[in-house]
C-alpha cells in the first residue's frame, strides 16, 4: 500500500471519529465505551466514570502468563492494577467523587498530608538524569510516578496474602520475592533512542522506563530485603529515607 492512500485512510478515520464523537452530544454517556481497543497493550484510570479498564492486549504473555507461577504476575499485571487503582485517590483522583462529577472530596488537612509526602517522590525523581543533562521534570511526572509507587506496594501486600499459606519455593534460582521483583522490572522493558528521551522529558507525564523500575523499588525495603542489598548500596535506603505516600 502506497504511503498516499494510507495517509488517505488516516484521514477518513479521523473524520469518521470525529463525526461519531460529535453525534454523541446530548445524548446518554455510554458507560461502557472504552477509551482504548482491545489488542492495546495499556490499562488505564478513568476518573470521570470512575472506572479502570484493562484490555486483551494487556493481559496476555509476556505482560501476564496464567502458566507462570504469582509473583511475577502480581509484580508485573499486580503492579498495574495497583497503578491504576491508585490513581482514584491522587491530586487527579480528588477531584472527581464516585459518581464521576468534578468534585473535591478530600478535606485540606488531607490535601497537606498528600502534598507534604509527595513532595519526596517529586524531590528524588528531579535528581534522575533522563539523558546527557536532562533530568526528569517532575512536577510533570508526579502522579503516574506517585501511581507507581503506591500500585507496586498493593500488589506486593496483595501477593503476599494470596500467598501467606502457601510454600513457596525457589524457581530457576530465584525466591519468590526476588521473582516478584524481576516480574516488575521486566513490565517495562524498554530500548529508547536519546533524541525520544529528549522529546519524552519535556512531554510525558510518564517517567523514563528504567525509573519508573528503580524509582520505585528502591522506596521499597522490600527489595533490598529480596536481594540482601546493604545499605551504602545505589538501590538501597535508609528507612528515614524512603518515600512513602500511601
Amino acid at each position: 500500500m502506497s504511503a498516499k492512500i494510507s495517509q488517505t485512510y488516516v484521514a477518513r478515520a479521523r473524520q469518521f471519529e470525529s463525526r461519531r464523537d460529535i453525534n454523541k452530544i446530548g445524548k446518554p454517556v455510554d458507560h461502557g465505551e472504552w477509551e482504548i481497543s482491545p489488542p492495546t497493550v495499556d490499562a488505564y484510570y478513568d476518573p470521570q466514570m470512575n472506572d479502570i479498564n484493562f484490555p486483551a492486549g494487556v493481559l496476555q504473555p509476556p505482560i501476564y502468563d496464567a502458566k507462570m507461577d504469582d509473583a511475577p504476575n502480581y509484580g508485573d499485571t499486580g503492579g498495574t492494577i495497583g497503578h491504576e487503582l491508585t490513581h482514584g485517590f491522587d491530586d487527579e483522583g480528588s477531584q472527581f467523587d464516585a459518581k464521576g462529577n468534578l468534585r473535591n472530596w478530600w478535606t485540606e488537612d488531607d490535601r497537606k498530608k498528600f502534598e507534604s509526602r509527595t513532595k519526596c517522590v517529586q524531590d528524588q525523581y528531579a535528581q534522575f538524569v533522563v539523558v546527557d543533562d536532562v533530568h526528569i521534570n517532575s512536577a510533570l511526572t508526579l502522579g503516574e510516578d506517585v501511581a507507581d509507587l503506591g500500585g507496586e506496594i498493593l500488589a506486593y501486600m496483595a501477593w503476599k496474602g494470596a500467598s501467606k499459606d502457601k510454600n513457596l519455593q525457589p524457581i530457576d534460582g530465584f525466591t519468590p520475592e526476588q521473582r516478584f521483583f524481576i516480574g516488575f522490572a521486566q513490565w517495562d522493558c524498554a530500548n529508547e533512542r536519546p533524541e525520544d528521551l529528549r522529546v519524552r522529558a519535556a512531554t510525558d507525564p510518564h517517567s523514563p522506563a528504567r525509573y519508573r523500575i528503580n524509582g520505585v523499588v528502591v522506596n521499597m525495603p522490600e527489595f533490598s530485603q529480596a536481594f540482601s542489598c546493604n545499605q551504602d548500596q545505589p538501590m538501597s535506603k535508609p528507612a528515614d529515607k524512603v518515600c512513602k505516600v500511601w
